[in-house]
């Protein structure tokens, strides 16, 4: 009997010290903090390229005749690419999708009949050689390309553009954050909570194919080939974003 007594005492002095400690942490004082959201950003030349490019086909007859077509006229606009890359630098041609299929027309009271077999072979170049785009594309299209789908230019040092901007950012959060404590008789403690981005703001490259000097005066006209001008393409520049939003405890 007294055994079970003595256990019961003690069940009840632990219980007591949990509900003592509960309590302690209820009433803790809550710590002060300041919320501040910075960003930094910059404007930075593209230093590399992306042009998708296609090579379309077709024959109301023969699926293979159209496919021979395509592989002819591909195979010249990847040589003559290649040529005009670096590869030495980083650049490369890669085949990003290859397509050949029937297309069917659709009469008025809804009858399904072949139109034609259509391939298509669609090429990506990625070039760090920006001042030649214009070239690469009219080239393209001189043998054969029918297709310039996009062009997407980037900057190849983007991570250390970001990291920079993003220390630019959270100075500035923390020289703003010691002036709000400061005005209210506080002062900075720690970091409660930190979150962090980076973002870029690439412009539209709108692509609109120009006939070189010589197709726009008139074939009649006597113009040397050096005379004749590129697509011109202009790639502006890329912003690049940092944002920082954190909290800082005060006392």
């Amino acid at each position: 009997m007294k055994r079970i007594l003595a256990a019961v005492l003690v069940a009840g002095m632990v219980m007591t010290g949990f509900g003592a400690a509960t309590v302690a942490a209820d009433t803790a004082p809550v710590r002060g903090f300041i919320s501040v959201s910075t960003s930094s950003s910059s404007e930075v030349a593209p230093d590399t390229v992306e042009i998708s490019i296609a090579v379309k086909t077709s024959d109301h007859k023969s699926l293979q005749k159209a496919a021979d077509e395509n592989k002819l006229k591909s195979e010249n606009v990847y040589t003559a690419l290649k040529a005009m890359i670096n590869t030495q630098n980083g650049d490369f041609i890669k085949t990003s999708n290859y397509n050949a299929r029937p297309v069917y027309v659709y009469s008025s009271n809804n009858k399904k009949s072949l139109d034609k077999y259509e391939v298509s072979n669609n090429v990506i170049v990625h070039t760090k050689n920006i001042q030649q785009v214009g070239d690469m594309i009219d080239k393209a299209i001189s043998l054969g390309a029918t297709d310039v789908n996009s062009l997407n230019f980037s900057v190849s040092n983007y991570e250390k553009q970001c990291n920079e901007l993003l220390a630019q950012a959270t100075k500035k959060a923390k020289t703003r954050v010691d002036i709000a404590a400061k005005e209210s008789s506080t002062y900075v403690t720690g970091v409660k909570s930190m979150n962090i981005s980076c973002s870029e703001n690439t412009p539209r490259v709108t692509y609109r194919y120009m006939t070189n000097s010589k197709m726009a005066l008139g074939a009649s006209m006597d113009a040397a080939p050096e005379a004749a001008v590129a697509t011109p393409i202009q790639s502006g520049n890329i912003k690049v974003y940092a944002n920082v939003n954190a909290e800082y405890f005060v006392k």
